[in-house]
């Protein structure tokens, strides 16, 4: 197996690091942050659909950039580094995937054109509550009407479609929603990152249609393995830039006459930060492997990249306040700009624990068969 990318997606990573330093400065991500009229930077929006980022593995046919998803990977790296304050991840990773996968002709050409574009933003909901299973929905999706009430959806502010997952009558289904079409309300909830806001939306008999088919419950699963994978690679690309932060920050302070880097103590938790992330990255590049090859790995390498990837950037935040010392609690200082966005990424689509713990039963489950 070859782990290693060719020249033209490095071109394509390369690309899009230029592109977000000069476009999506972590003074971008404050702004966000500080104004709570705004809910995504929209400029930078246009300059990523510009950049064909939105429809990277959509069919040129349909509006879409016809890439794979190892360049996609590399894009949501680069997005995770810049801690990019757009609805990226929900619109890209799980509405523009559910509908290149399980939508019919006719959904894939009225929306994904419109996905690629920016002009539409997509967004999932899953979770009532704490509680992202599939076993304890209450939300319906019955004779083409939903109703039930989902809450956090992260980007559900901005989106104008969204893919939900409902109880139908043959089990758990996937329905597509027009977010501003009737019996849908939306209320605006606390982030812990307010560069991306998350909301209660309330469906009271909206319209939907079906995507997928009735019992979507293997379809589900599979798209947030993929999602998982995606979302993973945005985590990576946080913790590494963490970590460089933190690098430069402990080559620059000086205590007793010398960099606090020379610390011994200080180069262990670098160490180990250093090997945490890079270990991340080895799964990170066999599920990718596993997501553009369609391969049966998928479900397993799924769980241990997003797990890994969710502890690396945690781990990577917590150390990069504990090494900046006390200006590392500040609000000047950006730290608290990783460390919103880690926390906000592992709780998203499950915790590290709930991934580890679905890898426990997919191994149990294979051993048994």
């Amino acid at each position: 197996m070859n782990l290693e990318f060719s020249e033209d997606q490095k071109f394509v990573q390369k690309t899009a690091r230029d592109f977000l330093d000069q476009r999506a400065s972590l003074d971008a991500c404050r702004r966000v942050l500080e104004s709570p009229e705004v809910a995504y930077d929209a400029e930078l929006w246009k300059g990523v659909a510009e950049m064909g980022w939105l429809g990277a593995v959509v069919p040129e046919a349909l509006g879409g950039a016809g890439l794979g998803y190892l360049e996609l990977v590399l894009i949501a790296e680069e997005i995770g580094r810049s801690l990019a304050p757009i609805p990226f991840g929900p619109s890209v990773f799980l509405a523009t995937e559910a509908l290149l996968h399980h939508g019919s002709e006719e959904q894939r050409k009225r929306h994904l054109p419109r996905l690629a574009a920016g002009d539409l933003i997509g967004t999932f909901a899953l979770a009532e509550g704490s509680d992202p299973s599939l076993s304890s929905l209450a939300t319906r999706f019955e004779e083409g009407r939903l109703t039930g009430e989902k809450l956090p959806v992260l980007d559900g502010g901005v989106a104008g479609l969204a893919v939900v997952v409902a109880r139908g009558a043959a089990g758990p289904a996937l329905a597509l929603v027009d977010l501003e079409g009737p019996g849908v309300s939306r209320t605006p909830l606390q982030s812990f990152d307010p560069s991306r806001p998350q909301e209660r939306i309330v469906f009271d008999g909206a319209p939907a249609e079906a995507l997928g088919p009735a019992d979507a419950s293997a379809a589900i699963r599979t798209l947030l393995d993929r999602a998982a994978v995606l979302a993973g690679f945005e985590q990576l690309g946080g913790a590494a830039r963490a970590l460089e932060v933190t690098r430069e920050y402990a080559l620059g302070r000086y205590a007793f006459g010398r960099p606090i880097a020379s610390f011994q103590a200080i180069k262990h938790r670098l160490a180990d930060l250093y090997a945490a992330i890079e270990l991340a990255r080895s799964n990170g590049y066999y599920a990718a492997w596993a997501l553009s090859s369609e391969s049966d790995e998928l479900e397993l390498a799924a769980c241990t990249f997003r797990a890994a990837a969710g502890d690396a950037f945690e781990l990577a935040t917590r150390e990069m306040i504990q090494i900046h010392g006390g200006v590392g609690f500040t609000w000047e200082y950006d730290c608290h700009l990783f460390y919103r966005r880690a926390k906000l990424l592992s709780a998203w689509l499950g915790t590290p624990s709930a991934w580890r713990e679905l890898l426990i039963q997919r191994l149990e489950a294979r051993d048994a068969a």
